[in-house]
């Protein structure tokens, strides 16, 4: 007759709680943990997209839309810089 006392769950010998799936949620627990790991690291590591176009950027587009004309075009370009 086996034993199930607190020194054979302790030392990992005989019977425990969770049985097989305790195995389970260790390889969950360390695939998220490694997972976030990554993905940590990744947006660290990526470079800095720019998120809006500069100001000469914006006005060269609006010149080639014909939102404005040539001579605003001028004025404000001479303005920005």
């Amino acid at each position: 007759m086996m034993h199930y006392g607190w020194d054979n769950i302790m030392t990992g010998y005989g019977y425990t709680p969770f049985g097989w799936l305790g195995w389970i949620f260790m390889l969950v627990f360390w695939a998220l943990i490694i997972a976030g790991v990554i993905i940590l690291a990744k947006r660290l590591i990526k470079p800095k997209e720019k998120g809006s176009d500069s100001a000469m950027e914006i006005l060269r587009k609006r010149y080639a839309k014909g939102e404005i004309n040539k001579e605003e075009f001028e004025r404000i370009k001479k303005d920005l810089k």
